[in-house]
């Protein structure tokens, strides 16, 4: 046989028995249990390296039971006689971080979906799937924890072939607990999931899905090579950011990283290129060769946008420098966390921090106090506004801060981002459901009775009014039985104003807020009554005010502390009682004039829990 043909017959070889999916499950069922034991099963994992979610790394991860970070392994495993790879690209599964979760998927050709027997299909589920669908993969439903006393697997098997439309011997039972049924899985991949087309005598075109910090050899950049094969010590280039780099170093991802000298067409693999700083490595980049590029660029790249807007302060402002460091080293391993500089007149110098969404915002907080031993005051979590002037209509003002939002009167319209929210509850809550998401603005646009019992509702909504304490009070009125999922939908005209706070006649910028005119008053009241609780009393009367522009909305006053200076006056004269009290009073007047008004930490925290 002519050597080229038998070379091409061995790099079809070669692809045929290549095979790259993903995970997708709701938070909490099991879905990286379940990866445990296909490491297990595979051999990847010797007894000695074992260990509950081997795959989550970081602690908070563990203790939290969320995967943050999505993660890849390589698995060898023989199956009929014949030799198999399998790449699992572990997806995070929180709705903060889907932009990460869609390009997890665009880098496979099958997906398990796991749903948990005892709690059937979650909103997040359901719209991880689509992003899988989307994409054309290969679905492989997988009923995970059968085991469980309280799992229905007949029950949840009917909604899962309701949702698929697939056949109910498809879907297959498993246990990550026990290990059961894994075999099963693994066959089904490599039956099921089409072997990654592509040809690696074209030009290189690799898309990156993830990347990793490591302190001592940089960012190691994850890629699925789509066609072409990338070589140790080619010359390389990014095509979003347009910067060239050389492979200092190319291999597989097993537990441990294992070197090679060429990645080809249809594997995942990993790239060191010695770059320090992460925000070079956008996730969604396509690697292509410096000298010939590939002349189309993988679709669907975008910069990840900060969602959701909050300063952060260190306690004592002396730690500004070493809070700056922290946030740098952060931003190192997480890219997506965008900062600037900005001071408040009540806290000091700090940062404007831009996050993904709450979890993104709870997780760096936890990781400052953590890794760096740094203690942090956060103001009021707010999103991103758009605001017109009267004076140039179409020049958009961004508004990341209440303050930059410019005067009531030049303003001409302020426009906030809108999402769809997806909630999926048992058909017992959906009034209770239903009056939260309105007094939250929510428009109803859709509703899907999934089962007798489980209903799919369907909103737009503000994101800012998600922002403060929605997802508690959605657990609350449903009692625990409702899921949660949402998507932007783009930033649509609505009436807000600044509602600002004084102290004493001064304005605390730090407690400023964008709210809506309709809900100001009810919300100014609250936090006035809120402050007057938690602000101790001083030597003087303290008036806490709400006002929008200068009118007041709102007013409560903390009493002073008054000293007993008539004690020494038993009987006697009254007039002799007034004097004293007199000079006391005059003595509180200029003191209420330069009087400072300390402001405890949980004050600032306080606006958030005002429905408590």
């Amino acid at each position: 046989m002519h050597p080229e043909v038998s070379g091409k017959i061995a790099k079809e070889e070669y692809m045929k028995n290549i095979r790259n999916f993903c995970i997708i499950a709701h938070i909490d069922h099991g879905k990286s249990t379940l990866a445990d034991r296909l490491l297990d099963y595979t051999g990847s994992v010797t007894d000695r390296e074992k260990q509950d979610q081997l795959l989550d790394n970081m602690d908070l991860e563990r203790e939290r039971g969320i995967t943050i970070k999505s993660h890849a392994i390589q698995m060898d495993y023989k199956f009929e006689g014949q030799d198999y790879v399998l790449n699992l690209i572990d997806t995070p599964g929180h709705v903060d971080f889907s932009y990460e979760v869609s390009r997890s998927i665009a880098a496979c050709e099958g997906a398990l979906l796991i749903v948990d027997a005892a709690q059937s299909i979650q909103a997040q589920t359901i719209s991880n799937l689509y992003l899988a669908l989307e994409n054309d993969l290969e679905i492989i439903p997988v009923l995970n924890k059968v085991d469980l006393p309280s799992a229905n697997p007949e029950e949840v098997t009917d909604d899962i072939v309701d949702l698929l439309g697939c056949d109910p011997e498809e879907v297959i039972h498993a246990s990550g607990k026990t290990g059961f049924g894994v075999d099963n899985i693994l066959k089904a991949i490599i039956e099921r999931v089409p072997a990654p087309k592509g040809n690696e005598d074209e030009p290189l075109q690799a898309l990156i899905f993830d990347s990793v910090y490591n302190p001592f050899r940089g960012v190691e950049t994850y890629f699925r090579v789509i066609n072409g094969k990338i070589r140790k010590g080619q010359q390389i280039k990014f095509i979003a950011t347009g910067n060239t780099y050389f492979a200092d170093e190319v291999g597989t991802l097993k537990l441990n990283q294992v070197k090679k000298q060429e990645i080809k067409a249809g594997d995942v693999g990993y790239l060191i290129t010695g770059i320090k700083d992460a925000r070079e490595v956008k996730v969604g980049d396509t690697i292509t060769d410096a000298k010939t590029p590939t002349t189309n660029a993988i679709e669907g790249f975008e910069d990840v946008k900060p969602m959701v807007f909050a300063g952060i302060y260190p306690v004592d402002t002396e730690d500004y420098e070493e809070l700056r460091a922290s946030m740098e080293k952060l931003q190192l391993n997480d890219a997506s966390l965008v900062f600037e500089p900005e001071s408040s007149a009540a806290l000091g110098f700090g940062f404007r921090c831009g996050f993904l969404g709450m979890l993104h915002l709870e997780i760096i907080q936890e990781r400052l106090e953590r890794e760096f031993n740094m203690t942090v005051i956060t103001t009021v979590p707010n999103v991103s506004y758009h605001a017109f002037t009267n004076k140039h209509p179409d020049d958009i003002i961004i508004v990341n801060n209440p303050s930059d939002l410019p005067e009531p009167s030049t303003l001409n319209r302020v426009e906030e981002p809108y999402i769809k929210a997806t909630i999926i509850t048992k058909a017992d809550f959906v009034g209770p459901v239903m009056s939260l998401c309105i007094e939250k603005r929510g428009q109803i646009t859709n509703q899907t009775y999934l089962t007798t019992e489980r209903v799919e509702l369907s909103f737009d909504m503000p994101l800012a009014e998600i922002v403060f304490d929605f997802y508690d009070r959605l657990k609350t009125v449903s009692k625990g039985y409702a899921s949660f999922d949402y998507s932007p939908i783009g930033m649509r005209a609505s009436k807000l104003v600044r509602v600002d706070i004084l102290l004493n006649g001064q304005t605390v910028d730090a407690l400023s807020a964008l709210i809506h005119a309709d809900n100001a008053y009810n919300i100014g009241k609250k936090m006035t009554e809120k402050l007057r609780e938690l602000i101790p009393r001083q030597q003087f009367d303290i008036p806490v005010q709400a006002a929008i522009g200068a009118k007041i909305i709102a007013r409560e006053t903390i009493k002073a502390l008054r000293k007993d200076v008539t004690a020494k006056c038993y009987g006697g004269d009254i007039s002799r009682k007034r004097k004293l009290l007199e000079k006391q009073k005059k003595g509180k007047k200029r003191m209420r004039q330069v009087g400072n008004v300390e402001i405890p930490q949980q004050a600032f925290m306080a606006v958030l829990k005002l429905n408590d």
